[in-house]
Formats: structure tokens, sequence, C-alpha cells
């Protein structure tokens, strides 16, 4: 018997039913780098890591500013009013209840019009609902505001008519303002709102993201781009400034209201003893 032999003795093109398969190819691993024209993920990485060194060096002062901002906020009894619509409102969850951040904090939201405003639930469906400067009145007449609250703003383009007439009315009624925005990309697009203003012009601080034009790094081989970066940079800086204003406290004597994770034993009676001081100015849900 040769080396070729059908050593079932059947046709030498029939399988062998006893015999193991192949293991299948990984198909969620690429078989080798991108080509040239293709966007490269670890491309991404690199440029994400570089941007996650630099802007807290490049940055130290303005995230320095804006801790104390949150820092005096906090002292004086006041509510963090945290503001993102579209991709910038996972920001403002990166400042509003969660784990390790901060308990007197509230969350404003475009859906806020409906949830607590008494508006129909069709007019988020609106696709200009967030360049409506009309709209920005509605959310703050629903939210629950005080003297002595701090606003944080967050929109890659600031220039958005919700968030420009938010802000705007933000620093009209007396309060403190901190921005994150994409300066390069708010320089480079027309302003939407009649003022011509944009959200870096009204803010008290403003902590730039990086992100570029269009967000996105990676160029497309039919034009666009894909890997967007200002969701992380803009978390980054969120966090930064948390940070940044817990560390103040704490070396003032003050005990920061910081939340556990509520899936840890004690968590949940953390939190609420400390939410019960902030009853009636703090929102959870929604």
């Amino acid at each position: 018997m040769t080396a070729e032999t059908d050593v079932t003795g059947g046709n030498p093109s029939r399988p062998d039913p006893g015999a193991r398969a192949p293991d299948p190819p990984d198909a969620r691993r690429p078989a080798g780098p991108p080509g040239p024209d293709l966007p490269d993920p670890d491309a991404y990485v690199r440029h994400i890591a570089d941007l996650v060194r630099s802007i807290p060096v490049e940055q130290a002062d303005p995230i320095r500013a804006a801790a104390a901002l949150v820092a005096g906020a906090l002292d004086g009894g006041g509510v963090i009013q945290a503001f993102g619509s579209g991709h910038s409102e996972a920001v403002a969850m990166e400042i509003a209840g969660r784990a390790g951040g901060l308990v007197p904090t509230n969350r404003l939201a475009l859906r806020d019009i409906v949830l607590y405003g008494g508006a129909d639930r069709s007019e988020l469906e609106r696709y200009d609902l967030e360049r409506d400067p009309a709209v920005a009145h509605r959310i703050l007449d629903a939210a629950p505001i005080a003297d002595g609250d701090l606003f944080v703003v967050i929109s890659s383009s600031g220039v958005n008519g919700v968030v420009v007439e938010l802000a705007t009315q933000v620093k009209e009624r007396g309060h403190d303002l901190i921005a994150i925005t994409s300066l390069a990309h708010s320089s480079a697009v027309p302003a939407r709102h009649p003022s011509g203003r944009r959200l870096c012009d009204l803010a008290d601080v403003v902590l730039d993201n990086r992100a570029p034009y269009g967000d996105a790094v990676l160029p497309l081989p039919g034009g666009g781009a894909v890997a967007a970066v200002s969701t992380i940079t803009s978390a980054l800086l969120a966090q930064l400034v948390v940070t940044g204003a817990v560390a103040e406290m704490l070396a003032a004597g003050r005990t920061p209201p910081v939340y556990l994770s509520a899936n840890v034993p004690e968590g949940d009676a953390h939190n609420l003893a400390l939410e019960a001081r902030y009853a009636g100015r703090i929102r959870r849900g929604g």
C-alpha cells in the first residue's frame, strides 16, 4: 500500500467519516495587516494613545480651572448640570450618576422635553431638534436648577442651536459654564445660532477634546473617514476634571460625595444616603 492508497477502500474523494475536521479559520482576525489604502486599527490605537498622553499635559491649566469650579460649586451646595446631545450625551453620563463619580449631578438631555416637560414623544423624531434654539429653554425650564449650580456642556461641533442657546441662557442666569468641545471642528464650520456665537465663545473654561474636523481620523479610499475620537477624549477630560475636583476637596479636608458601584454589596446603602442629601435637586433615570 502506498502513501496515496485510500485506506477506507472506497472512493479517494470521499472523506473519512472518522477523521477530525480541520479547524475553521478565525473569521474575527484579519489575514494580515490592512493594505495601504485601508484603515489601520493599529494606527487608530496609536492616535488615541498620543491624545491620551498629550491632552492632560497640554491642557493642565484649563483642567485645573474646571476642577476648581466643580469643587467650588459643590462646596456651595450646588449641583453639576451636564448636557450633551447625540453622542455627546455619553460624556454627560460620565459626569452624572456613575460609579466613581459625583453624586450632586444631573444629566440634561433633549428627551427631557418629553420626560419632564410634557411634550409629545413625536417631537424627538424631529431631524432638526438639536438645531432649534427654542428647545434649550424647554430643557432648562424642566430642570431642577438653583443658584450656585455649575453647568458642563459637551458638544464636539459646538455650533448647534440647542447647545449655543442653552449656554447663552446659562450665562445670562449667572451660572459658571465649562465647555468640552473640538476647537478644530468648531472653527471650521459656520455658526448655526442666530447670534453667530459658538459654545467656546460663551464658556468660562474651554476644554478641547482635540477631535479633528469631522471627528474621525482614518481616511477611507472613497472619501470620508472612520474611527472617531471625540467620545474617548471628551470622557477623558470629564474624568480628569472630576478627579481634580475630588482631590481639591480632599486636600482641603472635605469629604467629596462620590458614588460607589451599585454592584458591590455596600453600594446601594452608601449611594442612597448621599442622594438623600440632595432630594429634589437631582434626578436619576431617563
